[in-house]
């Protein structure tokens, strides 16, 4: 009998130019039956929780609440120097000080919502909604603040809003690791045979758009807030890096600067499961 895995991605470049060739069939699904679908990160995390997904993109905060039920994949990542999210301000040259000010988050498992909870606790009211939505609702005084991620790292000035803070740089920092935002989860239940399936479908998917970029735009075009081809790629150059192929040593370093960080707050207890990279083996390919 087929195995079905219940895929779930987010509708960013980063993700669509990655699992293009897997959605298309442009890669051999090694015996499994992809059922994908493209949704908002929140979402992701969200319908993670409930048990929907056998695999799905994740914010790494997610993941750490998820370390019980799941394992993260060595490919499929975001992870980087200089991808961090932007705190931004309505007007230009403020910074958050009074908690009767709001900032807007987007989704409260995100790992731009633990940045601002580890780098600036408690000075404002946080609100969460959909990333594509903070900025316009900064644009018309909504809020005070908000984390933007995505595209609205290189169209943020154009909106007219103002820069608080990288909250990428700043983690960049005080650890001296990449920021580790999103990664590809699967569930411990499948077992390592089938989960390795998954990684090894998600890697060739990954090497195929890497050696024809613009094969993927189609793809990407499809399902992005701005259509610019060239903001696509470069949102691809900014996310898809050697940590998106492999998450290796330096991966697993920075999830242990982000578990240990998210222990400091409480959000997670010394006695959870830390967070796990997927080890495959030659016997399981």
């Amino acid at each position: 009998m087929t195995q079905k895995i219940h895929l779930g991605i987010s509708t960013c470049p980063n993700d669509t130019f990655t699992f293009h060739a897997l959605m298309t069939r442009n890669v051999d699904w090694r015996g499994l039956e992809f059922d994908v679908e493209l949704i908002d990160i929140q979402q992701l995390n969200d319908r993670l929780f409930e048990g929907d997904f056998d695999a799905a993109k994740t914010s790494f905060h997610a993941a750490l609440l998820l370390a019980n039920e799941t394992v993260v994949l060595p490919s499929g990542s975001a992870l980087g120097f200089g991808v961090g999210p932007l705190l931004l301000s309505a007007g230009p040259d403020t910074s958050p000080t009074d908690n009767n000010q709001i900032t807007l988050c987007p989704g409260k498992h995100t790992t731009a919502s633990l940045l601002n909870s580890l780098f600036h606790p408690a000075t404002t009211r946080v609100e969460h909604v959909v990333f594509s939505e903070i900025m316009p609702m900064l644009q018309r005084r909504e809020a005070d603040f908000g984390v933007c991620i995505h595209e609205g790292r290189f169209t943020w000035q154009q909106q007219g809003l103002g820069l608080v803070e990288d909250l990428g740089t700043r983690w960049e920092t005080e650890t001296g690791c990449p920021l580790p935002l999103g990664g590809i989860v699967a569930r411990r239940k499948l077992g390592d045979r089938v989960i390795a399936a998954v990684q090894s479908v998600i890697r060739d998917s990954l090497e195929f758009a890497l050696a024809d970029r613009d094969a993927a735009l189609p793809t990407m075009r499809q399902y992005a807030q701005e259509f610019d081809d060239n903001v696509l790629m470069k949102h691809v150059d900014l996310y898809v890096n050697q940590w998106t192929t492999d998450l290796g040593v330096t991966g697993q370093n920075a999830l242990d600067q982000l578990s240990q960080r998210a222990q400091s707050i409480g959000l997670v207890s010394e006695t959870d499961l830390p967070i796990e990279v997927f080890k495959t083996s030659a016997s399981l390919i």
